[in-house]
């Protein structure tokens, strides 16, 4: 995902991903005489964060704010990215064994979070993916020049399942029931990492901010102007930076998946990164982009994968069952519909 950061003198866009979101911000009346807003960034989980915040200047430190961001969200790298072969995550998969593998409190937090959305979606969502992901050539291992043989996602789809995981929050452990389960937590991390970077800002006593991580999203509270945070929702078209539709959010987290970015084009046929764990293979339907509104932002980045796994048939539907304000964009031809919960087409503005 990535971010369009829109000022007085001209928008910037800055690409960090699949998605693209962005934070429209009123330049007048940025801030009142007893507050200031503070803006960084920083490189993170091959992507990139913004945080903005609004608050009094007394009390606290951008720059310590800052260096304590950086900690957080690399220690959190450490825990939970196959990117990296000596974390936790990586680990867990390198090990053969079959009993409880010690892992971080908050490793066995989101991996039981990602387990309880597998159930719900009977196995749409499943942080076991990964060995498909990376057979279609879209994890570490990099871009595959051929599509797997029918074959060979047979054999992969073995390895592949949420009942082959268990996950223990005290002690926290995890367990796999084969020794090449191999655990993903791509379509959570990012959720979870927004979430911690907000506790942080909270911890400093600041009600105001937006938090962003490769386009998912976390706000608390309004801007100086009395306006909520207006987050904008990209049109879901392959090689267009345009909005489609911006959103204002208080109190609420964001996040948006679609199958438009991150794509591999093979004989003439455009192979999405999103893989559904259940067939083994991409999805192929005419849901293109999912956004949805959730308290908090690991819930929002999980289900937002999940639905568009899901499909537009079933999609609307799970999100009713869950509570979940959502956004769907459906293909229709050569465009698409946009099909909203009323929750969410309340926070919508063209």
């Amino acid at each position: 995902m990535s971010v369009i950061l829109q000022n007085c003198r001209r928008n910037a866009c800055r690409a960090a991903g699949a998605i693209c979101l962005a934070l429209l911000a009123d330049c007048r009346n940025e801030a009142g005489p007893q507050e200031t807003v503070q803006a960084f960034s920083g490189a993170t989980m091959g992507t990139v964060y913004h945080v903005r915040v609004v608050g009094p200047s007394a009390g606290w430190n951008v720059a310590d704010l800052q260096q304590q961001i950086d900690r957080r969200l690399a220690a959190i790298n450490q825990e939970m990215s196959t990117y990296m072969p000596d974390s936790e995550i990586s680990r867990f998969n390198q090990q053969a064994a079959d009993d409880w593998f010690p892992v971080s409190a908050e490793t066995a937090r989101v991996v039981a979070a990602g387990q309880q959305v597998s159930r719900d979606t009977q196995g749409a969502f499943d942080v076991t993916v990964g060995p498909l992901v990376n057979l279609w050539g879209f994890g570490p291992p990099g871009r595959a020049d051929q599509p797997p043989t029918d074959e060979a996602i047979a054999e992969c789809r073995t390895r592949v399942g949420y009942t082959l995981l268990d996950a223990r929050l005290d002690p926290p452990a995890l367990r796999k029931h084969r020794p090449d389960v191999y655990v993903d937590l791509s379509a959570i991390a990012k959720g979870f990492a927004v979430d911690e970077v907000a506790r942080l800002v909270e911890g400093k006593t600041l009600r105001s901010y937006m938090v962003e991580i490769g386009g998912e999203v976390r706000t608390r509270g309004r801007k100086p102007d009395g306006n909520g945070w207006r987050i904008g929702i990209e049109r879901p078209v392959a090689g267009v930076r345009q909005l489609a539709c911006v959103v204002e959010l208080q109190d609420q987290a964001l996040a948006t998946s679609g199958d438009y970015r991150n794509f591999i084009e093979r004989q003439g046929c455009r192979c999405s990164h999103e893989i559904d764990p259940r067939t083994g293979r991409p999805i192929d339907h005419a849901l293109i982009s999912v956004s949805v509104l959730a308290d908090d932002c690991l819930t929002a980045d999980a289900w937002a994968t999940a639905l568009l796994v899901l499909g537009p048939d079933a999609a609307l539907s799970a999100a009713r069952r869950q509570g979940l304000e959502v956004l769907c964009m459906v293909r229709s031809g050569e465009r698409w519909v946009e099909q909203a919960t009323p929750g969410f087409a309340a926070r919508m503005h063209e």
